[in-house]
């Protein structure tokens, strides 16, 4: 069992906590309010703890960060301190948002939020996945019709190594997983999300993952 913090708790992270409680850890969503949850946090369970966000990430022994892409460079940041010697799972995409509000532009063209994140969380181990599919697959990689596939960026091997453990507990099998190498090949993994706009307007909501066949 091991504790996890989670920061978000929007459609991403009550997604990831619930499958991980079930898996076994110890799981604390960081949240603006701890004493008033909102859904879809509210009606995750009662093995789920709530905490403010600085909370969450010094108690935790590893960090995912599910809190909007494009806000989570200054909200990390200033939690240097509690993050130093852990890792940090980073599943967002940092991109503004078009006209009808859904993905637009990437906030760091030719560098990635990953990398920023690293740049400022310099004795923090970041890993990059999850971050090429709807939030369901996140969870739930076995209901798509083909095999997803989860990329893993950073630049620490025994993070990773971690990472790949805590995949599985959500239901990833070790031929899905491809770990790309360091942090900067976060920049290819957070550039699919270009394509993602035109696949929700054309199909909605339906379960997809950006996926590599062989």
């Amino acid at each position: 069992m091991t504790n996890i913090g989670i920061l978000g708790a929007g459609r991403v992270g009550a997604s990831l906590a619930g499958k991980l409680s079930a898996a076994g850890h110890r799981v604390t969503l960081g949240i603006r309010n701890p004493e008033e949850p909102t859904a879809p946090a509210a009606g995750i369970g009662p093995q789920i703890a709530f905490a403010d966000q600085r909370t969450t990430a010094r108690t935790a022994d590893i960090v995912i960060n599910a809190t909007p892409g494009h806000t989570s460079l200054d909200r990390l940041a200033g939690l240097r301190t509690e993050l130093s010697g852990k890792l940090l799972i980073d599943v967002s995409n940092a991109t503004l948002d078009a006209d009808d509000g859904l993905p637009g532009a990437l906030c760091y063209p030719g560098s990635s939020l990953a990398e920023q994140l690293q740049a400022a969380l310099p004795d923090t181990h970041v890993v990059k996945t999850l971050n090429t599919m709807l939030f369901t697959v996140m969870a739930a990689p076995e209901t798509l019709a083909d095999p997803p596939t989860a990329y893993l960026s950073g630049d620490d091997r025994n993070a990773k190594k971690a990472v790949t453990g805590l995949l599985g507990d959500l239901g990833w099998q070790p031929a899905w997983i491809e770990d790309l190498g360091g942090i900067t090949t976060a920049r290819a993994t957070e550039a699919m999300i270009l394509v993602v706009p035109h696949i929700l307007r054309r199909d909605g909501f339906k379960p997809f993952a950006v996926s590599l066949a062989r």
